[in-house]
């Protein structure tokens, strides 16, 4: 017993030194990038608003922070409404949910290195023995063996593989998270996006409507007139013909509707036929015209797609220390303790234990250990270039967005002044033709200029509205700031 107790205060003590020894870990520590020396997106000074376009214009606050629910600045409850069922049913985002929790639970398996792993074991056998093997004539016996035992492991980590194992899976959560975020911005801007176009498809339905309603009292018009001997019967065919053009128009508008409902069922999760999807007129949407502004230093820690950037830097960085470790020898400690009976039930009992240290080191493996950590470099590498190419068109995003809203503002006051302009020569030239002072080509004429404003007003007012929504996305779409922020893989 007393041989026991000493071996045991040597391990003891062995394992104290190796704990020692083990204070650090090899591979490089991970730094995060540094943000891009800039203060601006764009090469010009970012103007304060818009020029006011249609009533309105929208105002640039540096800055601010962006609302986690951000479409509730279109203040329309249809929307609302829309976006939280697909948040809530939508397949890709809990597919991206369900890999954020695997990664998690990978993580808590890795923590196991860290523990010591005891294993228990019953074995109950019937032998019997041939003394002839050992040059014996005895006869042989027939015994039952019972042996219980119980043994004890722990590999100490004392180059840091085992600590840059777990790091690795603790940024492959910090990443799966990231990814799960751009996946539910992506699919809450793919809704307001859809749900814009459907209204916009839909407004540009009704005034091809009105207009070919227009156009049948111009027919009836010129029915009568044709009929009384004061017009000739072209002007009836050239009318028909333009009713006729206009009707093949809705054909394909309606078509785009019906897509873009599909769309928004496939989106909240349910079979196009048993989608119910509340009807939003364009004009139900509000456009937001006090627009946050992220400065350059915030974005690179909030937009989801360079933060899963940096976890996949930060994976590849502890990887290299993984391959590193493994170059080192590898120490481990056990014990064991049993008791074995040659007869069960018969009381005798035989103790046996056994304690100690070992040590294995690579001596040769040809090139593997080498260049397996060269391996590991050039990923990491490579995933520096990736960042930087994710920040640089972060960027790009946000400075085509900012350029974009002050260009659908000019574009959407013309075409205000052209559709006003369109419909008053319109109203003019159909109380000349009334009245036989101008000829019924000039009329035809004017019916299309102002179907063609007034459509491009309605998609001009649309578009606006969805550059809107590429800026709030291009920011990042302000998930950090809602209900949605995970808290840090950490070990349990």
């Amino acid at each position: 017993m007393s041989n026991f107790k000493s071996s045991v205060q040597r391990g003891a003590c062995l394992v104290v030194i190796i704990a020692m020894l083990s204070g650090c870990a090899v591979g490089p520590d991970f730094v995060r990038p540094a943000p891009p020396e800039t203060d601006r997106y764009t090469r010009e000074p970012r103007p304060e608003a818009t020029v006011a376009a249609d009533g309105q214009a929208q105002h640039f606050t540096p800055g601010a922070s962006i609302t986690a629910d951000w479409w509730r600045l279109f203040k329309s409850a249809q929307l609302d409404a829309i976006v939280q069922k697909a948040i809530a049913n939508n397949p890709t985002l809990q597919a991206s949910e369900a890999s954020l929790r695997q990664s998690q639970d990978n993580m808590r398996a890795g923590y196991g290195v860290f523990f010591p792993q005891i294993q228990a074991g019953l074995d109950v056998s019937r032998q019997q023995t041939a003394p002839l093997l050992q040059g014996s004539e005895t006869p042989g016996t027939i015994f039952n063996l019972v042996t219980l035992s119980g043994t004890i492991s722990y590999a100490l980590d004392v180059f840091g593989g085992a600590r840059r194992t777990v790091e690795s899976l603790r940024a492959q959560v910090d990443y799966q998270r990231y990814e799960t975020e751009a996946a539910y911005l992506m699919l809450s801007a793919n809704v307001v996006n859809t749900s814009i176009a459907r209204a916009a498809y839909a407004a540009q339905i009704r005034a091809t409507e009105q207009l070919i309603e227009l156009e049948n009292q111009q027919l009836h018009l010129a029915e009568a007139q044709v009929r009384a001997g004061i017009a000739p019967y072209a002007n009836v065919l050239s009318i028909r013909s333009l009713i006729a053009t206009n009707r093949a128009l809705l054909a394909p508008l309606e078509q785009k509707v019906s897509q873009s409902e599909h769309l928004l069922a496939t989106l909240e999760g349910v079979l196009p036929s048993k989608a119910t999807l509340p009807d939003i007129d364009l004009t139900g949407f509000s456009l937001p015209v006090d627009l946050p502004v992220s400065l350059p230093s915030d974005l690179v820690r909030q937009r989801p797609d360079i933060l899963s950037a940096e976890a996949q830097m930060h994976v590849a960085s502890a990887k290299i220390g993984v391959a590193t470790a493994a170059m080192f020898p590898s120490f481990s400690l056990s014990g064991t303790y049993g008791v074995a009976n040659l007869l069960a039930g018969s009381g005798t009992f035989g103790a046996f234990w056994s304690i100690g240290a070992s040590i294995v080191t690579p001596v040769f493996q040809g090139t593997s250990l080498w260049y397996g950590r060269r391996a590991a470099i050039d990923v990491y590498q490579q995933s520096q270039a990736n960042y930087r190419q994710t920040v640089l068109g972060a960027f790009e995003q946000v400075a085509d967005s900012l350029k974009a809203l002050e260009h659908d503002a000019e574009a959407l006051q013309a075409q205000v002044e052209a559709q006003y302009a369109a419909g008053e020569a319109l109203k003019l030239l159909q109380v000349n033709y009334r009245a036989g002072l101008s000829a019924y080509l000039d009329v035809l004429t004017a019916d299309v200029q102002y179907h063609q404003a007034t459509i491009a007003y309605l998609q001009t007012v649309a578009q606006r509205l969805q550059d809107t929504v590429a800026l709030f996305v291009a920011l990042g779409g302000g998930w950090q700031k809602g209900q949605r922020q995970k808290g840090e893989g950490e070990a349990p």
